[in-house]
């Protein structure tokens, strides 16, 4: 399969690349300083110039999404909506401008604290809680194509930096949350939520 990977060069979209490739499919890879092709998903004009510079590709696969992290009472209105453009609309702008370009599937990124809310954590719950909602509701329009969503914890290669701001969640190894992604892009289940 042709997979377009946007977020590629992060500490996830690295492992995601690895396993993808391994696995003999040819992957386009995409993010805003590196990769084959440089866009920020964040402007949909610049979503719709990537998928004219990419052409046809079988699966997008999102391992892209920034967030604050700030105590409550210090979020603002501003982060608010920084975080629903970093990691909400430029993942549905991922979808819409990609139904004409994309013959199979959507992969999004989401994570845990749609479900386990932590402390600095509510604008990532919004936006992660968003996401997943979006999942379930593109699922019944845009058949035939797929969409489903890679709802990981922390991942172990990140506790030294992040461990403390997850306290008692399992850590998930990358490798893990990877093999998420292979079986949302060749399975055949759509509006699912995986939980590596």
């Amino acid at each position: 399969m042709r997979i377009l990977l946007v977020g590629a060069t992060g500490l996830l979209g690295t492992a995601v690349h690895e396993v993808l490739t391994e696995r003999k499919h040819d992957v386009v890879t995409v993010s805003r300083t590196g990769g084959d092709l440089q866009f920020d998903v964040t402007d949909p004009a610049q979503v719709a110039e990537l998928y004219r510079t990419a052409g046809r590709v079988d699966a997008v696969a999102s391992a892209a999404g920034h967030v604050p992290f700030k105590p409550f009472g210090e979020l603002t209105i501003a982060d608010y909506q920084a975080g629903v453009t970093g990691k909400v609309l430029s993942q549905v702008a991922l979808v819409r401008e990609g139904l004409a370009h994309v013959t199979e599937s959507f992969t999004l990124i989401t994570g845990v604290l749609a479900r386990e809310p932590i402390v600095t954590g509510a604008a990532a719950a919004l936006a992660n809680g968003a996401v997943e909602a979006f999942v379930r509701a593109a699922a019944i329009e845009i058949a035939p194509q797929r969409i489903n969503a890679v709802s990981p914890t922390v991942f172990t290669e990140a506790l030294d930096v992040y461990g403390d701001y997850f306290p008692g969640m399992r850590p998930v190894p990358l490798a893990d949350v990877a093999q998420a992604y292979v079986r949302s892009i060749e399975g055949r289940q759509t509006g699912q939520v995986y939980v590596p």
